[in-house]
């Protein structure tokens, strides 16, 4: 696996610039002419939508937003979020299952290393930090949670109902709280997309949006976990690490059919 660093800080990388790399690679990767790849980088603030977002998901002030061709919903990318998007070639039929579970194993340990218990939740992809049980929770504006309004309306909007319902407030409300995006497109045998982890974002940029279109939870980071700060160029040897550790060591077996 081959770990190419495409920009960071004052470099970041604006994403149809990121998008193009990766479609240039994805291609040479498909002919043999270059060996599995990740992409490492830190984006320019863009919020992009995968193929199964809604328009109720979307930002309601009109802010632009990329659609993409990869799996999953909206999110953000931006300053103090390492992005990562392994280009790899996988028997067929490929079982895209197992290449997110890749993904979230070695995210999951490098969190570890900085103190983070990374967890799964089932049905929905990524890594997350797991909330306390429901009847454990603070009351939301005085109410008891029997009467939290997101467990009666599914179409509930957390855009319109103030910072007590924000994704970025997850954490204070003691709610499952997702760490690291992931979603992913396969063509031809070889992957394209990847990750998002939050290393210490502005989170209040998930707040325009319907996260992942997740209604009932929120978003976290290392830094707000942490209670301190952390920086990409800490996490960025830890992340990669374990990405080759995983992606380089895996028995890649096509899809059971």
């Amino acid at each position: 696996m081959r770990f190419v660093h495409l920009g960071f800080g004052a470099d970041a990388v604006d994403y149809a610039s990121a998008w193009q790399e990766q479609r240039r690679i994805h291609a040479a990767r498909f002919a043999d002419e270059v060996p599995d790849t990740c992409l490492l980088l830190e984006h320019l603030p863009v919020y992009t939508a995968g193929r199964r977002t809604s328009d109720d998901e979307r930002p309601l002030d009109g802010t632009p937003v990329v659609d993409v061709d990869r799996g999953g919903k909206i999110t953000w990318h931006g300053p103090g979020q390492l992005v990562g998007y392994p280009i790899q070639k996988l028997p067929r039929p490929v079982d895209v299952v197992a290449h997110v579970r890749r993904l979230e194993e070695a995210l999951i340990r490098a969190c570890a290393e900085f103190g983070v218990e990374g967890s799964r939740v089932e049905g929905r992809s990524g890594v997350w930090v797991l909330g306390d049980p429901v009847e454990e929770r603070p009351a939301l504006g005085g109410l008891n949670l029997d009467f939290d309004p997101r467990l009666a309306d599914e179409l509930f909007d957390p855009r319109l109902n103030g910072p007590e319902y924000a994704p970025s407030n997850a954490g204070q409300r003691r709610e499952d709280r997702k760490l690291a995006a992931i979603g992913i497109r396969v063509a031809k045998g070889v992957t394209m997309h990847g990750f998002a982890l939050n290393v210490n974002p502005d989170n209040t940029s998930f707040d325009k949006i319907v996260p992942c279109g997740i209604r009932d939870a929120g978003v976290a980071s290392l830094a707000g976990e942490l209670g301190r700060e952390i920086t990409i160029a800490e996490v960025l040897p830890v992340v990669e690490k374990h990405l080759r550790d995983i992606l380089e060591n895996a028995e890649l077996l096509p899809r059971a059919v």
